[in-house]
């Protein structure tokens, strides 16, 4: 289901993802998502899966993790409203990094990797704002993860 709603602006703006956008190219983009509804425990994306596009949380929470080399399931971090994953796979074109799983009814938008190279085409200025946006939140993220591998190195708790 395309996505149109009288507040989505005011929320997609709010959101790391869509932030320092004109309204012409948030109009663009908002017209390229796709609303996805996922119940309490079902797999958004599986880690090893290929993956062809992103999502933005509106609504939900989910839990991503990865399996260990043992086979075990570690817990990598919550996503609620604002959140946005599977950006990685925009970037890179590789597999699922991790697994996304529903903890309670989820509403998603997804963005695909056709629709973002839609955005390049029409928009430029659009697209490098997204790409602007999503490396800094990798950035975030990777600051993130340098401070737990410290924190363990240091015997520190989370």
């Amino acid at each position: 289901m395309t996505v149109s709603a009288p507040d989505l602006k005011a929320f997609l703006l709010a959101t790391p993802f869509f932030g320092g956008l004109t309204n012409p190219s948030l109009e663009l983009l908002i017209s390229m998502l796709v609303e996805r509804n996922f119940d309490i425990g079902a797999t958004v994306v599986a880690e090893g899966e290929p993956g062809r596009s992103m999502f933005i949380v509106k609504s939900g929470r989910l839990a991503v993790s990865k399996r260990a080399n043992s086979g075990s399931v570690v817990p990598i971090s919550t996503l609620g409203p604002g959140d946005f994953f599977g950006e990685m796979t925009l970037i890179e074109m590789q597999n699922r990094s991790a697994t996304v799983i529903a903890a309670s009814p989820t509403v998603l938008y997804e963005l695909t990797a056709q629709k973002l190279y839609a955005c390049y085409k029409a928009d430029i200025h659009a697209y490098v704002i997204v790409l602007q946006n999503i490396n800094r939140e990798l950035c975030r993220r990777l600051r993130r993860a340098d401070d737990r591998i410290a924190g363990h190195q240091m015997g520190e708790e989370d």
